[in-house]
């Protein structure tokens, strides 16, 4: 992103004014007009499109007043970061800081052999437009972010796309990391994901920012699962306890394929996070997983929607919060079935494990039902810790907080260990017990 002045706005679009967006794309000049098309065309929707209100019904419970747009912004300083993943084990690693790559590995010759592309965002606009016009953000947005949504259309620079072929099978994972640093810093991260007929992959991505620095960011996720394939998608939320992050994710799951996508949330002051799997041949199953630590006035707000869009499909949604102290959480998801998705087999449970009184949970399942030879089932549950749990911890000699603390992993356990590698399980709960450690 080109060099900017520092901007300072009373608009309800904050910083981001009309300049920044020129000046924006005037840093862009060496690439294609239809992209730079793509940008306008998204940021005239930004502008257009209304702030969210407290009763809109995609909003209820939210904090509508938390979400403020930065007013001061100014273009953030590239970091030197070396790497943020675990290089040991990645198939590849591309790291990016304040909307900047500063870092990546290259894939092996056997790899680029067999046709697997790992590259960041603007390298893939340059050398394969077609695959990436045929995939960025296809899918429409809608629930409840497509404001925040279309601003990462108009701003986003630093991102991943990953492309495996027909029948490439990769076991090691594809490590993304974006971190943001400084007050004031907006990064505007992008991922998107196709793995043709058969294919097999593991993106992990991370997001992190500086302690006690506010900051924003607006992400999206476009992932693609062709006939047959197998996705396994991980993503960590540790941005700094005073960012407003929102994240949008679609998922797009064709004939007799699968995607197991886990999410664990533990940074951000607001958080919001939108996950929208399309399930779109018969035989295609999505397994939606999100764990979250909610700790002192931290918001994190959830939602999801599962679409039956053709027959003899299956989804299965979990997704557990931990809370203390103040904190608040929101999950509303939706199972559409459509009239032809017959045979349909989804599932949907929102699980809140209270370690405080006066923290506050949440919860709004809910189905549409349109075809009538189908299974659904939806729920939601929240509960304070066992006493007698914490007595038996207790009489043993751990302090309460420890006690807690295991506990948490005993409520977090199922979902993990739904991921199929201990490799990708053993990260999650390092993040888990840092967050406990703050």
């Amino acid at each position: 992103m080109s060099a900017l002045p520092e901007i300072i706005s009373p608009s309800p679009n904050g910083a981001f004014t009309a300049d920044v967006f020129a000046s924006h794309l005037a840093g862009l000049g060496r690439l294609p007009s239809w992209w730079l098309d793509l940008k306008r065309a998204a940021w005239n929707r930004f502008v257009a499109l209304p702030w969210p209100q407290r009763t809109d019904e995609l909003w209820r419970f939210s904090t509508v007043a938390g979400l403020k747009l930065p007013v001061r912004w100014t273009a953030p300083e590239a970091v030197s970061l070396t790497s943020a993943g675990p290089a040991d084990v990645a198939a590849a690693e591309l790291v990016f800081a304040n909307n900047q790559l500063c870092h990546r590995t290259a894939l092996t010759e056997e790899m680029r052999q067999r046709g697997i592309i790992f590259c960041p965002l603007e390298e893939a606009i340059l050398q394969h437009p077609d695959l990436f016009r045929q995939h960025f953000m296809a899918q429409p947005v809608n629930l409840g972010s497509e404001k925040f949504a279309a601003l990462n259309g108009a701003l986003t620079t630093s991102g991943a796309f990953l492309y495996v072929p027909r029948s490439v099978e990769m076991a090691p994972p594809f490590v993304v990391s974006h971190s943001a640093a400084g007050d004031g810093a907006s990064v505007f991260p992008h991922t998107l994901v196709i793995l043709e007929d058969n294919a097999k992959a593991t993106l992990v991505e991370n997001f992190s920012g500086s302690p006690a620095t506010e900051g924003f960011a607006s992400g999206v996720n476009d992932l693609y699962a062709g006939p047959g394939a197998h996705l396994t998608y991980v993503g960590t939320q540790d941005w700094s306890r005073e960012t407003l992050a929102l994240q949008s994710n679609s998922t797009v799951v064709q004939r007799d394929a699968r995607v197991l996508s886990l999410n664990v949330h533990v940074g951000g002051r607001q958080s919001r996070h939108e996950s929208h799997s399309r399930l779109q041949g018969s035989g295609a199953f999505s397994e939606m997983l999100a764990l979250t630590v909610a700790q002192g006035a931290q918001e994190f707000d959830q939602r999801t929607l599962q679409s039956h869009q053709a027959p003899n499909t299956g989804s299965n949604l979990l997704y557990k919060n931990a809370l203390l102290d103040q904190a608040r959480t929101i999950f509303s998801g939706l199972i559409i079935v459509d009239p032809e998705a017959q045979k349909t087999d989804a599932y949907q449970s929102n699980r809140n494990l209270l370690l405080s009184d006066d923290a506050e949970a949440n919860a709004l399942p809910g189905l549409e039902i349109q075809a009538n030879d189908v299974r659904c089932t939806h729920g939601a549950t929240s509960g304070h810790v066992d006493d007698e749990q914490m007595f038996y911890l207790e009489s043993r000699g751990i302090p309460p907080a420890a006690a807690r603390e295991l506990l948490v992993f005993g409520f977090f356990e199922e979902v993990l260990d739904k991921l199929p590698d201990e490799t990708l399980r053993a990260p999650l709960r390092e993040l888990i017990k840092a967050k406990f450690k703050r």
